[in-house]
């Protein structure tokens, strides 16, 4: 698979994601291109874990398929707070707050997803200033309406 087509596998899935808190940047597809080019892709197995609970990483993933359980582990045990479909991003909490991870996050089955790390993001905000504002403006999007969402609030990782 081509680093072309793969991204393109993103962007369907980022297209064809109708939740409530979809995360849904408005570039064309020479853009996605470029903010493919800071994007790393790689499987994931299933119960694999993405995002350990009290890390510390500023990583943001983009799913292009399977699914991903946001879960904590608190005094009375598990629990899980979501279930993120392609489509979805996930660590947008540790991203922009710069603290510790808030959930786990484990594949419930094969999954792929593209990760962009904080060191990427700057070189992106450096290099491309208009594509890294339009993430992050759709990655506060997403945070708002997760936070406005009583049940998703906890789920903001």
């Amino acid at each position: 698979m081509t680093m072309s087509s793969s991204i393109q596998d993103l962007c369907r899935a980022i297209a064809q994601n109708t939740s409530y808190d979809a995360f849904a940047p408005a570039y064309n597809a020479q853009q996605w291109e470029t903010v493919g080019s800071y994007l790393q892709p790689f499987d994931l197995a299933v119960g694999q874990v993405l995002i350990d609970q009290g890390a510390h990483d500023r990583t943001l993933f983009f799913i292009e398929s399977g699914a991903l359980s946001v879960h904590v582990i608190g005094d009375k045990g598990q629990m899980q707070l979501a279930i993120l479909n392609p489509g979805s991003v996930v660590g947008e909490g540790a991203f922009f707050s710069r603290l510790p991870r808030s959930a786990n996050v484990i594949a419930t089955g094969a999954a792929r997803v593209w990760r962009l790390t904080a060191l990427r993001f700057g070189e992106m905000s450096n290099r491309q200033p208009s594509l890294a504002l339009e993430l992050t403006l759709s990655l506060g999007a997403v945070i708002a309406k997760r936070m406005v969402n009583k049940p998703k609030r906890v789920a903001v990782t």
